[in-house]
């Protein structure tokens, strides 16, 4: 059991040691921070309540590119992402803790991968054998969970941009939410497809320009913390 949990978790812990190791001038309390993981784990609940409600409106998964579209991009990534940003939203973004913008990183980021340890861990716990569930941790390892967090980057870039928005946070947090959802959406939709075989390599694209962007994103919310000293340069 223990084999399978570190096959699950392993690959979520160094995606956030990547991200708390990038917050160079002013680190997130712990307790915050495994707070918003616990809120990423309880994201899971809305998020199947509204992919239940888009089910029960008659929007299942079933064949055609049209209908594929839709269930990727509005069943599984709008209901998701948004599940995600309501935590933030509710729980987290007027804390005293977040007090630059990288902070709207490192917190979504950590409900990000509460989600995904627990997708994970029921996708490796789900399999037949062991080798199949090392198979399908592996191959999670450098695609689903980048992508998770990929896509908490971009929506926690525009929440730290707004928390510090004088005039257009009501702008920037949505905004923050439909770019997440695009990416999700894209990823998810060109491994849904049965057009072709070749544009399941789509998904692919959508991951690695999700994590230019979001590598992107860092480095700007690094440059305009005010806790960084005048002298520094961010790589």
């Amino acid at each position: 059991m223990w084999n399978l949990i570190a096959i699950a978790l392993i690959p979520v812990i160094v995606l956030i040691s990547y991200i708390y190791f990038h917050d160079k001038h002013e680190r997130e309390p712990p307790g915050m921070l495994i707070g918003a993981f616990i809120l990423g784990i309880l994201s899971v609940i809305p998020a199947l309540i509204f992919t239940a409600g888009w089910e029960q409106l008659g929007f299942i998964r079933t064949a055609g590119t049209l209908n594929t579209l839709f269930y990727a991009f509005i069943v599984v990534a709008l209901s998701e992402e948004s599940a995600k940003y309501l935590m933030m939203r509710f729980f987290l973004y007027r804390r005293k803790a977040f007090n630059e913008p990288y902070d709207g990183i490192m917190y979504m980021v950590m409900i990000g991968m509460g989600f995904a340890a627990l997708e994970n861990l029921l996708y490796v716990f789900g399999q037949a054998s062991f080798s199949q569930s090392l198979a399908v941790g592996g191959w999670r390892a450098i695609t689903a969970i980048p992508a998770h967090g990929a896509f908490a980057v971009m929506m926690g870039f525009f929440a730290g941009k707004a928390k510090y928005s004088k005039s257009a946070s009501w702008l920037l947090l949505p905004a923050g939410l439909l770019l997440a959802v695009l990416f999700h959406g894209a990823y998810d939709f060109f491994l849904m497809q049965s057009l072709s075989p070749v544009l399941a390599s789509g998904a692919l694209a959508a991951l690695i320009a999700g994590i230019i962007f979001s590598r992107k994103m860092i480095r700007s919310h690094q440059r305009s913390s005010p806790f960084r000293g005048p002298d520094l340069y961010v790589r």
